[in-house]
């Protein structure tokens, strides 16, 4: 497997996991966000952003990666904080942690 196909293999994976969480299991989220005690603006806001970023990840425009991927890598360092914040276990902080280090390879190496 040459490193462009694992970075597009992990593009692809991001996207997915991102459309899963905020689309598929949206319910899960407003809970999430309730406990947290975010308002319902910022919720969506954030859904907004995680879902357009993966939309951007995906071209082949080497200066959108960058933006979208960095862009990224502060959601989801802020939601890793959030979940250390909150004192959630290591299950439930494991996906913000490995999608935090999937988005800094694709800023780092995309």
């Amino acid at each position: 497997m040459t490193f462009e196909t694992f970075i597009y293999l992990i593009k692809i994976f991001l996207a997915a996991s991102i459309f899963f969480v905020w689309v598929v299991r949206y319910d899960n989220i407003v809970k999430e966000f309730n406990e947290y005690n975010f308002p319902t603006w910022f919720r969506d806001l954030i859904g907004i952003l995680k879902i357009t970023f993966c939309g951007i990840l995906l071209s082949n425009n080497i200066e959108l990666l960058k933006i979208a991927s960095g862009s990224m890598v502060v959601l989801m360092l802020a939601a890793f904080l959030v979940h250390i914040r909150f004192r959630h276990n290591f299950l439930q902080t494991l996906p913000s942690i490995s999608l935090l280090a999937i988005c800094t390879i694709l800023f780092l190496w995309g």
